[in-house]
């Protein structure tokens, strides 16, 4: 739904005096909002690749229910844990997965199924005076938040918080680098 969005917001003294003294200088924040926006979703996006909260902590395992319905969408149906039938060599006989089955899941990221939430991270300037980061999926926010079947019913387990929106210590340093390089560039 459209309405729906989460916010994240950041408020770092250095980097709000940078911004301030910028705004002074150029009058315009525009080109380094939009520098620093590149930047920021590149860094959001790698987050998924390490599986990686911004502060460094490591997003929660997959649990064995997501596995079971990851290799659902691609195999078939359950009965209790276990794969009934077995179509596509994911499960052996006796219902236990398969040696294709464990490669697969073994590379099996949280937050990784189709891509579609990485590659729904964009940055968006409001007004020349606000940086967003955002996804415009509308299940980022579970994702961002976690959430439980006691609050959301309609989920099939409870979801940890695994957050990829924010501002590490290292883009705290690159958005002060641009900031700097505006201001001595003189843009």
């Amino acid at each position: 739904m459209a309405d729906k969005f989460i916010s994240v917001e950041f408020d770092d003294r250095a980097i709000v005096k940078a911004l301030q003294e910028l705004q002074r200088a150029t009058g315009d924040l525009t080109p380094a909002f939009n520098e620093i926006g590149e930047r920021l979703v590149e860094s959001t996006v790698h987050r998924f690749e390490t599986s990686t909260a911004p502060d460094g902590t490591p997003w929660a395992p997959n649990s064995q229910v997501t596995y079971e319905a990851y290799l659902d969408r691609r195999s078939g149906d359950y009965l209790d844990g276990k794969r009934v039938g077995d179509k596509k060599g994911y499960f052996r006989k006796d219902g236990r997965v398969s040696a294709r089955s464990a490669g697969i899941l073994s590379s099996k990221k949280p937050l990784i199924d189709s891509g579609t939430l990485s590659e729904q991270i964009h940055k968006n300037l409001i007004g020349g005076h606000t940086l967003e980061i955002s996804s415009s999926m509308e299940y980022a926010a579970m994702q961002q938040f976690g959430g439980t079947r006691a609050e959301f019913p309609q989920l099939w387990g409870d979801i940890p918080a695994r957050p990829f929106l924010g501002i590490s210590s290292e883009d705290e340093d690159v958005v002060l680098s641009i900031i700097k390089k505006y201001l001595e560039d003189g843009f």
